[in-house]
């Protein structure tokens, strides 16, 4: 195992206007490592006047960086995927202290983060607009796309690396400043991509970091600003809605990706190994603390014994301990309030009939640990469906017929992800159409990609991000009737 070290060479100021620089008020937090409940780090903590501060510096910014020349972006986001890469150990490092994931998993955070500089650094020079006649002939049709202005970006802690660049990217491509305000368990890594964005030549003022305890007061404050035209968040629904509230007061164009309770649908024709290994991953990716986890598994009653034993068997023999031992495959979860919540929510489960088949009670500490879990003998009733886990627990449920897996997934007010698993590819075609989901695996269990777009649907989301569509969540279209 890595012996700790402290992180003197991680930035722990605000990052405003090209500049690091305490709080006004001079306020600061700790920052704990999940593994050991020990500080690893104090990090200045923004005000309301900070976040004020920082929209200006992003506003007096914006203009000049509009009118860049969109090669002349791509060639610095292209430098910052290139930083971002040789840097992936320290990176990595740094996301298992703060975050708790083990290696394997910050490590392809990493460079999944790093990915969204490369591809964005490609779509910047690829914005097009169109022209063409009107029906009449009496004048021609020019659109333009045009960045929207300054945004306002918040994320949540589960992915510090990647949720930050999966929205700076596309707004600097697209031409908009931004001030971003990490989550509190997780700000390094959100000040650490600041410092490699600064080091590949983005200019003073165009990324700005507001760290900040007072979430709530000081997002408020940034969306009040007259200069804010886009609000881009990431967490729950709950959060998000209260950000669409304080948007409407401004009028504010908004993207938001919030919560999930992923269905994983496991058919009789299943291919069994394919369908317990993409279940390891869908659910363990981070321990589980992925807003695309599976949630809640679906198995038809032909192989639902089998299933368990197999997915029973694949969760216990994972190992869990500090992500410093690379060898450990399930690292800390984010803090003791999140194994609080988790082992409630199974104690709920098995007070109300179901059965744990491995794991099911908190580590000992130090350190927030919560091993993996399978519990079998969940009915329609039990009410860790109706809860996004956002653990390492995986509740099974018997179906009969595929209406009826239909109607269980469906069954929930949340939209993000879903998965399926069958041979049939007519039925997985039919199913992943029937399904209420923003996106769905089909015989895999993970499915992220900076290539493709990623939001939900109902009360999961608005927009999309990555892929070619999420620089147009950071642009307007303008329409220009010319007559030659």
């Amino acid at each position: 195992m890595t012996e700790p070290r402290p992180f003197a060479d991680v930035p722990n100021q605000l990052y405003i206007g090209g500049k690091w620089c305490d709080a006004s008020d001079t306020s600061t937090f700790d920052v704990l490592d999940p593994a050991t409940g020990e500080v690893l780090a104090t990090v200045a903590s923004g005000s309301e006047e900070d976040a004020r501060r920082a929209v200006d510096a992003a506003d007096e910014a914006g203009r000049d960086w509009a009118a860049t020349p969109p090669r002349a972006r791509a060639e610095i986001l292209r430098r910052a995927f290139e930083l971002m890469t040789s840097r992936i150990d320290e990176f990595t490092e740094l996301i298992v202290r703060e975050n708790g994931k083990s290696w394997a998993d910050a490590a392809g955070e990493v460079k999944y983060a790093a990915e969204f500089f490369r591809w964005y650094s490609e779509e910047a020079v690829r914005v097009a607009g169109h022209l063409q006649t009107s029906p009449q002939g009496d004048k021609r049709i020019l659109t333009l796309q045009q960045p929207i202005g300054t945004a306002v970006l918040v994320t949540p802690w589960n992915f510090p690396a990647a949720m930050a660049t999966r929205k700076i990217a596309p707004a600097l491509a697209a031409g908009c400043p931004v001030v971003l305000k990490p989550a509190s368990d997780t700000p390094l890594t959100a000040l650490a991509v600041a410092q490699v964005l600064t080091d590949a030549g983005v200019p003073a003022g165009v990324v700005n970091v507001l760290p900040a305890r007072r979430s709530g007061a000081v997002v408020k404050a940034m969306l009040a600003h007259p200069a804010t035209r886009k609000l881009s968040f990431t967490g729950s629904t709950e959060v998000g809605r209260a950000l669409l509230r304080d948007a409407a007061e401004q009028i504010l164009s908004v993207s938001m990706e919030l919560g999930g309770n992923a269905p994983f649908l496991v058919f009789d024709d299943a291919d069994l190994e394919t369908a317990v290994a993409g279940a390891v991953v869908a659910k363990m990716r981070n321990g589980g603390q992925s807003c695309i986890a599976a949630n809640r598994f679906y198995v038809q009653s032909g192989i639902y014994d089998e299933f368990a034993d197999r997915l029973t068997k694949a969760l216990s023999e994972l190992s869990l301990g500090s992500g410093l031992d690379r060898s450990v495959e399930v690292g800390a979860m984010i803090n003791a309030a999140a194994v609080e919540e988790t082992t409630g929510l199974v104690a709920q489960s098995v007070e109300a009939g179901a059965t744990v088949t491995t794991g099911g009670e908190a580590a000992a500490g130090p350190g927030a640990f919560y091993p993996p879990t399978v519990i079998t003998g969940i009915d329609g009733d039990n009410p860790i469906l109706e809860h996004e886990i956002f653990g390492p627990v995986a509740p099974l449920v018997r179906f009969d017929t595929e209406a009826q897996a239909l109607d269980l997934a469906n069954a929930t007010q949340l939209g993000l992800a879903s998965y399926v698993f069958t041979a049939d590819l007519a039925r997985a075609l039919r199913v992943s159409e029937a399904l209420e989901a923003g996106m769905v695996g089909v015989n895999r269990g993970f499915i992220s990609d900076p290539t493709a777009p990623f939001g939900g649907v109902k009360h999961s989301g608005l927009g999309r991000e990555g892929g070619s569509e999420g620089i147009h969540e950071f642009m307007e279209t303008k329409y220009v009737a010319i007559d030659w």
